[in-house]
């Protein structure tokens, strides 16, 4: 098997969101496919293969090192740009079909956007006791919840030093995202997931499937521009449009390998 490796949400190598994306003729076992994600040791290993239905393109499926997720963004903008630009795939749009319906992705150029589900995350006032001591003692301005926890903190120099404890994390079950108003953009965000492996994900589409909703109500604006604040970094260009998001980046090409299984 072919494997690429790809920088998503980024126009400089080293920076963005590594994904491991792995073109197949057919699917494989479930259980091999676990394994290879779990040598990759990356946040996403993207497995794409032909689909079967003219509803999609492809389908698509993601692992952690862990455990397979329901959705993924910067390895869905990966596994894009492997199909636009190393597979010769020359339609505008390409329709993957996943656990959470059909994604569609278009270029424009070297930007590539996403079409992903609208989750937006509703006032959540059950949540651990112990999530402010998990987060370093941040000050919580609200949390909220959809397929994760979201947090609102006080501003963006709060997400950023936020200094997590990933083991109280991990004890709570839940992924959390933490999110404030942005400097020089609409929102900033860090996403950190201990429970499904991954400590703190440099960029995260899913969690952005939350945080679009959430931001576009509260500053009531449609397009929005956001920065996740992790050590390598990542920007989107964002879109609220209806029961749909918008969101889109760069990639860049980092390496092509063969795996022999």
């Amino acid at each position: 098997m072919t494997l690429y490796q790809i920088d998503a949400f980024t126009d400089k190598l080293f920076k963005g969101n590594p994904a491991a994306v792995i073109p197949l003729d057919y699917w494989i076992d479930e259980e091999l496919m676990q394994n290879i994600a779990m040598e990759n040791n990356l946040a996403e290993t993207a497995f794409i293969c032909p689909a079967k239905s003219g509803d999609a393109d492809f389908e698509i499926r993601w692992f952690t090192p862990v455990c397979e997720i329901d959705l993924c963004g910067h390895a869905t903008l990966a596994s894009a740009y492997v199909l636009f630009n190393m597979l010769g795939y020359h339609k505008k749009e390409i329709k993957l079909s996943c656990k959470s319906g059909i994604l569609k992705v278009k270029k424009k150029g070297e930007f590539i956007l996403m079409d992903f589900p609208s989750w937006k995350p509703e006032r959540f006032n059950t949540y651990p006791v112990e999530l402010q001591k998990a987060l370093g003692g941040v000050e919580i301005v609200g949390v909220y919840k959809h397929r994760d926890l979201l947090v609102e903190l006080m501003n963006e120099e709060a997400v950023k030093k936020c200094v997590p404890d990933f083991a109280l994390i991990n004890k709570t079950g839940y992924k959390i995202i933490i999110t404030a108003p942005g400097k020089e953009v609409d929102f900033v965000s860090r996403f950190f997931a201990p429970t499904v492996g991954v400590n703190e994900d440099p960029v995260t589409g899913s969690a952005h499937s939350q945080l679009i909703p959430f931001w576009s109500d509260k500053l009531g604006k449609e397009k929005l521009l956001a920065h996740q604040l992790s050590q390598r970094g990542g920007v989107l260009m964002c879109e609220q449009n209806s029961d749909r998001v918008k969101m889109g980046g760069n990639c860049v090409f980092y390496m092509k390998g063969e795996i022999a299984v």
